[in-house]
C-alpha cells in the first residue's frame, strides 16, 4: 500500500488525437450522423429540475444537525450538484439551446452553477474548448494533472487525497498551466453566484450554504459519480487515450460515459450520444471501455501502473481561438 506509483513521467506521443480522424471517416460513411447534431430541448427542464430540488433541500437543510446535513450533502447534493456540473459542460457545447443562441446557452450555465456554490460555468466554457481542440496537449488542456501532482501524489494514500480534492486541483490547475485573462461573462457568472449565495444566507442562514459547498465538495471528490473524471482519459491501456462507459450512472449524468463518442463529435449533445454508437457500433464496439466507476477509482488507488502521471501528452501547434 506504501509503494510509489511505476510511473515517473506521462506517456509522450508524436501523433494527433485520435477523434480528428475517425469523427472524418465516420461523417463519410455515416451522413445521418449529422442529423443528431441539434439542440437538445429537455436539457434546461431537467437543469431548471435540478436546481428547484437543490433549493427545496436547501430549505430543509436549515433544520438539520450538521451529522445529518453532510450525510445528504453526499448521498443527495453531491449527486444533484455533479449532475448540474455535467449539465454546464453539455451547454458550454451549446447543447440546449444551439450555436445560434450562444447567449442562451452562457446564462443557462450561469442558473445551472447556483447551487454549486461558486463561480465557474464561464471558466470551464472558456477551458473545455482547448481540452478538445488540444487533447492531451503540453500546457494547453488543463484537464492533464501537472507535473508536481504526478510527482507528489504516487502513493495509495496520496492518490487518494488526490481523489478527494479533485475539485480543488480543477479549478487551480488552469491557473499554473494556461492562465487566461477574466473576461466579462466570468464577472457576471461571480456576481450572480454571489448575490445568489447571499440571498440564501439572508433567507435561510450558515447551513443552506454549507449544504451547497458541501455537495459540491463531497460530489465532485472521492463520490461514485467522480470515477468519470478518471475514465474518461487516464490510460488504462497503452494506446489508448479515451474510453467510455455504457452504464446506468450515465442516466444522471447526462451520458457523459459515452466519452470516446462525445470528443469524436463534441456538437452532438449527451441524449444523442447512444444513437452514434448504435449507427456505427464497429467503431466503439471492440474499444476498451469501462463497466464501474467505483472499479475504475479503486484500481486508480491501487495499481502502481496508474496515478496522474498515467495521461497521454503530446506538443500542439496552437490555433486561432475563436471561442
Amino acid at each position: 500500500m506504501g509503494n510509489r506509483a511505476g510511473r515517473t513521467d506521462f506517456e509522450w506521443v508524436y501523433t494527433d488525437q485520435p477523434h480528428t480522424q475517425r469523427r472524418k471517416e465516420m461523417l463519410a460513411k455515416y451522413p445521418a450522423i449529422k442529423a443528431l447534431m441539434r439542440p437538445d430541448p429537455r436539457l434546461k427542464w431537467a437543469v431548471l429540475g435540478l436546481v428547484l430540488a437543490q433549493l427545496l433541500a436547501c430549505r430543509l437543510a436549515q433544520n438539520l444537525t450538521w451529522r445529518w446535513l453532510l450525510f445528504w450533502a453526499y448521498a443527495f447534493g453531491g449527486c444533484v450538484n455533479h449532475s448540474l456540473t455535467l449539465a454546464i459542460h453539455d451547454i458550454s457545447h451549446n447543447a440546449a439551446f444551439g450555436s445560434g443562441r450562444a447567449a442562451h446557452n452562457r446564462w443557462l450555465a450561469v442558473f445551472a452553477n447556483l447551487p454549486v456554490g461558486v463561480p465557474y460555468a464561464a471558466s470551464f466554457k472558456k477551458y473545455h474548448v482547448d481540452h478538445h481542440r488540444y487533447l492531451g496537449g503540453h500546457g494547453l488542456d488543463v484537464d492533464v494533472p501537472t507535473r508536481l501532482e504526478g510527482w507528489l501524489f504516487c502513493t495509495p494514500a496520496r492518490k487518494l487525497l488526490w481523489l478527494a480534492l479533485q475539485p480543488f486541483f480543477y479549478s487551480l490547475r488552469p491557473l499554473c498551466v494556461h492562465p487566461k485573462a477574466v473576461t466579462r461573462m466570468e464577472v457576471l457568472n461571480a456576481l450572480v453566484q454571489l448575490a445568489a449565495d447571499a440571498a440564501i444566507f439572508a433567507l435561510w442562514g450558515l447551513k443552506p450554504v454549507a449544504y451547497l459547498l458541501a455537495s459540491s465538495l463531497l460530489g465532485l471528490g472521492l463520490h461514485p459519480i467522480s470515477g468519470h473524471f478518471v475514465a474518461e482519459h487516464y490510460m488504462f491501456l497503452k494506446g489508448h487515450e479515451t474510453y467510455s462507459y455504457y452504464g446506468p450512472l450515465n442516466w444522471i449524468t447526462f451520458n457523459v460515459g459515452y466519452h470516446v463518442e462525445h470528443h469524436d463529435f463534441p456538437s452532438i449533445p449527451g441524449c444523442n450520444l447512444p444513437l452514434v454508437r448504435k449507427i456505427a457500433p464497429e467503431y466503439y464496439d471492440h474499444l476498451p471501455q469501462h463497466h464501474s466507476w467505483v472499479k475504475v477509482l479503486w484500481d486508480f488507488v491501487l495499481e502502481d501502473s496508474l496515478g496522474p502521471f498515467a495521461r497521454v501528452k503530446r506538443v500542439c501547434k496552437l490555433a486561432e481561438d475563436r471561442l
